[in-house]
């Protein structure tokens, strides 16, 4: 085994061009699917960041008919008891509240419905690093009686830092809720559906404003990777019971699971041209090569070589070219990926007004998600095997005295 797999090697250099020809087209096809993978599984991972960190976070527990009916109704207390069942899940990295509602903003003429949200500023900081998101103004502190709002709906009420919003809602059992709440600053967020619609008000006030003293609408758990949901979900679930309900981001987002995967299901067409792109040349090297080399293989055969080993030579040297393009492409598309993924590529015209109108920031988004990389190799290397078996084949055919009288 060990001198069919240095034979192989050796036969490679015997003829550099075609072997950097054929590494090359593996080496270009591979930093293509890599480069399309990273551009792809980027975009998802930036909705989800979006999504995650500044509205649902990665589970949340609601009273237990909330998320079919969002009223100011369905809140609940947060018990120490319900805390300490929390407590002990150590994929749990942090827990804070929230009393989420909707209200009718105004400012003189204008009024626009909004999201009001009720936070614990300094908790909601370390998760959404929300206060590095203002861009006038300032940042919520404990105890404030204004609010900080939407970049898109401090344009719609056209109100800046220091003007006056009117909200008008309605409290915990019908209570009627109308209050003047100074803006003390705006904020720029990655979703621009929330940019145009949200309100953040400090906890207490939001309790206030809407007569709703200790209550909440959900507690925001999160894990320190995504990897850990799973396991923090099953056990939630094992140990939070009625009247509460444990949710996780993707089953309160199912549109945006299915859009990522209907979306990742029409990027297969993509990376199965690119596939087949290096599928063919490989093949059309390996076929040229023997072509090239029957006359040499007649001679091996003649003299008392097996065809079962030329052939383990020939697959060998199929492998070799295959892993040789893989590492190479790989390693190429490693500072190009980690370039754009530190840059991403912004976009204009119509394609980031499209763009803005579906809630996505105008830019590609890329990923380092080490799955980026393998499944490319693993996609070339089998790719690799499956050709491997026309000059396994082709070798057990040849007919020695043939192949040694070819001109």
């Amino acid at each position: 085994m060990t001198t069919n797999i240095k034979l192989a090697w050796r036969n490679l250099w015997r003829n550099k061009r075609r072997t950097l020809i054929t590494v090359a087209s593996v080496f270009f096809g591979v930093i293509l699917c890599a480069f399309t993978s990273s551009m792809q599984e980027g975009s998802y991972e930036k909705v989800i960041e979006n999504v995650v960190r500044f509205y649902s976070g990665y589970i949340q527990i609601h009273q237990e008919d909330y998320w079919e009916n969002k009223t100011i109704n369905n809140t609940f207390v947060v018990t120490p008891e319900l805390l300490n069942q929390i407590g002990k899940i150590e994929e749990i990295t942090e827990v804070f509240p929230r009393l989420e509602s909707f209200a009718l903003a105004s400012s003189e003429e204008i009024t626009k419905g909004t999201l009001v949200m009720g936070i614990v500023p300094e908790t909601e900081d370390e998760f959404s690093t929300l206060s590095k998101k203002v861009i006038h103004g300032r940042y919520l502190q404990s105890g404030d009686s204004g609010v900080i709002i939407g970049e898109g709906l401090a344009k719609s009420l056209q109100i800046d830092v220091k003007d006056t919003l009117v909200l008008l809602s309605q409290g915990y059992h019908g209570v009627s809720a109308a209050l003047l709440f100074p803006v003390v600053g705006i904020v720029k967020l990655g979703s621009p559906e929330l940019n145009r619609q949200i309100v953040y008000m400090d906890l207490p006030r939001a309790q206030y404003f809407y007569a709703a003293p200790n209550l909440v609408t959900s507690l925001v758990l999160n894990v320190a990777k995504n990897e850990d949901l799973l396991k923090a979900m099953n056990k939630l679930k094992g140990t939070i019971d009625s009247p509460h309900s444990v949710m996780s981001w993707d089953e309160m987002q199912p549109e945006l699971v299915q859009l990522i995967e209907s979306d990742r299901a029409s990027g297969v067409v993509m990376k199965i041209i690119l596939y087949m792109v290096i599928a063919f040349g490989i093949l059309g090297t390996i076929i040229m090569m023997f072509a090239e080399r029957k006359r040499e293989f007649g001679v091996m055969v003649a003299i008392g070589m097996q065809k079962a080993r030329l052939s383990a030579i020939l697959l060998f040297e199929t492998l070799f070219i295959s892993m040789i393009g893989v590492i190479v492409g790989i390693i190429g598309s490693l500072p190009v990926i980690f370039w754009y993924y530190f840059n991403p590529i912004p976009l204009g015209g119509r394609t980031a007004e499209m763009m803005l109108d579906f809630g996505f920031e105008p830019f590609m988004f890329f990923s380092i998600d080490p799955k980026v990389f393998i499944n490319q190799a693993i996609a070339v290397l089998v790719i690799s095997l499956i050709i491997g078996f026309y000059p396994l084949i082709a070798s057990r055919r040849l007919n020695a005295i043939k192949a040694i009288h070819k001109l």
